[in-house]
């Protein structure tokens, strides 16, 4: 069973509140230097590549993808 991983998702432009809900339920912070950052968990890989595909059907500029939790990655140990 995969474990939810924590992502930070930084897009360009400012998103309105209401794509939240599109995007899986991610925070949505609207930064001074007119970029989007997006944060929360993601359920897997699949959900991950779910959410991109949406920003990339909207034409949102992606700037990064970061993973910030705990979940299995490069240099961590997969526990079972």
């Amino acid at each position: 069973m995969t474990r939810p991983t924590g992502y930070r998702i930084r897009v360009d432009g400012h998103l309105d509140d209401h794509w939240s809900t599109r995007l899986g339920g991610l925070d949505l912070v609207r930064e001074q230097d007119g970029t989007t950052t997006l944060g929360g968990e993601v359920p897997d890989q699949a959900a991950l590549h779910g959410l991109l595909a949406v920003l990339r059907d909207l034409g949102v500029p992606l700037i990064s993808v970061a993973a910030v939790g705990g979940g299995p990655g490069p240099g961590r140990p997969r526990h079972r």
